[in-house]
């Protein structure tokens, strides 16, 4: 028999018994939904997590650290040597934090930076350039709204929060000259007698942060005014920075040119006894949790599967009972138990495939349509604006393939046994309707 005939006889037998192939597709549809709604919860959050971690780090960034003792110069040449390291940059942090431009002051994160290496590594910046001369510096995004005049004394914390903005810098700080304080008094502890300072050029603003609740205060200074400004605090306390220190640095990157290069580079710094973190050996024990997670979730669904498959058994079963004498008459005509078999799996497969088709498209609307409405009633009910990126549904193909094949596989499976009894039907019974 033709496959053409085969699919004949089967869509018109699903004709006669309309109502309950439907109802059936139905539940199959219901089941395969749910299960790739359930697992897009999985899938989301997984998805989420990781744009947070990238959100914040360069993919192809290593940050080296020694188990014993601190990073020094000798240390970031062995580094630059190692194979696939495209550059290696390395910082220092100031204990003189304080500038100001006329009456506005900022006590912000000071470090010194190894130029050639930041700008190799990809620093961007929203606008200006790097340093050139020793006196040029760059600042963080939020550099400007943090630098404010005095506030008044006696102030609430509400009215402290309201006057913060009140008193902030308004203007473009990009090349104007501000007053680095060589000292290491805080704000809550006014240095005694004059300070010495130095005059300081804004040349380049770093880049917005990706996330709105981060706050970018830094300033990078060059390693020659770095040095300068350690050999003023050194006058004023000589314990302030000891030798080790000052040779050593206090934050050291590798970065590799590619994403694909950072495992392999991972181990051969490792191998060298340092101790490394980046953002794939992060990310590779996330997925491993993740994964665990979603494969919970599949099962969860695949459950829901199962019970929509008792419907397909019943129905299969029924349809091989009702045409008892239709397969009396193949059989009579000379068809074999595996042409009769493969009709009934093709019906069965049919019921599968209509189930899993109108399931996955009724899951991509319900997880668009839940994406966009739920943001809209928290922020109505809850008075929340709902995290930047936030999805609570994600369906990426390889869900869909996952819930297919279980599908189908489920599908074929509760239809087998009863193909497998039609096979066994007696002629001359099924011409009698003693079936």
């Amino acid at each position: 028999m033709k496959f053409k005939d085969k699919h004949r006889f089967v869509r018109s037998n699903m004709k006669k018994n309309r109502t309950r192939v439907w109802m059936t597709i139905l539940a199959s549809t219901i089941g395969c939904a749910f299960l790739i709604m359930l697992a897009s919860i999985g899938f989301a959050i997984h998805k989420t997590a990781v744009n947070d971690v990238m959100s914040f780090r360069m993919v192809n960034e290593i940050q080296v650290v020694k188990e014993n003792g601190r990073m020094t110069e000798k240390d970031v040449k062995k580094l630059e040597q190692v194979k696939g390291v495209k550059t290696v940059t390395r910082k220092k942090y100031v204990p003189a934090n304080q500038l100001s431009l006329g009456e506005y002051h900022n006590f912000a994160d000071v470090m010194s930076a190894h130029v050639p290496s930041e700008e190799k590594a990809g620093f961007e910046l929203e606008k200006g350039r790097m340093p050139k001369a020793k006196n040029e510096i760059v600042v963080g995004y939020h550099f400007a709204e943090e630098l404010r005049k005095d506030l008044p004394e006696g102030l609430s914390e509400e009215e402290t929060q309201k006057k913060m903005k009140e008193f902030s810098y308004k203007g473009d700080l990009l090349n104007e000259t501000l007053k680095y304080h060589l000292t290491t008094a805080g704000p809550e502890n006014k240095a005694e007698g004059p300070v010495k300072t130095v005059d300081v050029k804004i040349v380049g603003i770093g880049k917005k942060p990706t996330r709105e609740w981060a706050r970018d205060n830094s300033v990078f200074i060059t390693e020659e005014l770095y040095h300068e400004v350690i050999s003023v605090l050194r006058k004023q306390d000589p314990k302030i920075i000891s030798d080790n220190e000052l040779k050593s640095y206090g934050e050291v990157k590798a970065f590799t040119a590619t994403a694909e290069d950072v495992k392999e580079v991972t181990d051969r710094i490792e191998k060298l006894e340092y101790m490394t973190y980046s953002i794939i050996k992060e990310l590779k024990e996330m997925n491993v949790y993740f994964t665990l997670f979603k494969a919970g979730l599949i099962f969860i669904g695949a459950i829901a599967v199962l019970i929509a498959s008792i419907g397909i058994f019943n129905t299969m079963t029924m349809a091989v009972t009702e045409r008892s004498q239709d397969i009396g008459i193949m059989k009579a005509i000379g068809a074999t138990p595996k042409t009769i078999k493969r009709i009934f799996l093709l019906e069965s497969a049919y019921i599968g495939l209509w189930g899993v088709g109108l399931g996955t498209i009724l899951a991509y609307i319900t997880s668009y349509g839940v994406n966009f409405v739920l943001p809209i009633i928290i922020e109505q009910f809850v008075n929340e604006k709902p995290p930047e990126g936030f999805m609570l549904s994600y369906i990426p193909w390889s869900l869909t393939l996952i819930a297919v094949t279980i599908c189908m596989g489920v599908t074929l499976l509760s239809g087998w046994r009863p193909a497998a009894k039609a096979t066994t039907v007696d002629v001359l019974k099924a011409l009698r309707r003693d079936v």
